[in-house]
């Protein structure tokens, strides 16, 4: 995450020389930023969104809680006969019992792998609707980028705009005005 970081501030770094150097083109550069997730948070829908996950997300631990409780009956009557089978069923039910551990372990691994599978399907909506409105409010100010202020992991991207600046190109508002929020 650090070299993600320290990539993002890099290509920023190089980025913001390119556009501050004293050619024509640079110096006619108009460039905006906005923060994605200050938008979504406020978008109504995302209320919803949260909500459907939430309840996945509950689904998935209960399923996941009731196969361990069948796990750990499963475990405890095998500890109960273990002193009184014999040395093949005791190996085949351990082995059983590995296996059963194993199902587990992928149904847990296939419960998060859903989980995000789901969070990618529901917030794909609203972020193409984030990225038509920041690509409408750049096309009315005649912006030539706009950069986001943040990393999707929250890091910063952007480290210092003067006030100035800040007021006459962060279209953060704009976008959530665009979007009706």
């Amino acid at each position: 995450m650090k070299n993600i970081s320290l990539l993002s501030i890099i290509v920023l770094a190089g980025f913001l020389t390119l556009i501050s150097a004293p050619s024509a083109n640079a110096q006619d550069m108009k460039i905006g930023f906005v923060e994605p997730r200050a938008i979504l948070d406020r978008m109504p829908e995302m209320r919803a969104v949260a909500q459907r996950l939430q309840n996945f997300a509950e689904r998935k631990e209960r399923e996941l809680m009731e196969k361990q409780r069948e796990l750990q009956t499963e475990f405890e009557l095998f500890q109960q006969r273990a002193s009184v089978i014999s040395d093949q069923a005791r190996q085949s039910e351990e082995e059983r019992l590995t296996l059963l551990d194993q199902e587990f372990r992928q149904m847990q691994n296939d419960a998060e792998r859903e989980l995000q599978e789901q969070r990618g399907n529901l917030m794909a909506p609203l972020l193409q609707q984030i990225q038509e409105s920041i690509n409408n409010v750049a096309l009315q100010r005649g912006l030539d980028y706009v950069l986001n202020t943040t990393t999707s992991t929250g890091d910063v991207i952007i480290l210092y705009v003067s006030p100035e600046v800040q007021a006459e190109y962060d279209i953060t508002d704009a976008v959530m005005a665009d979007l009706d929020i």
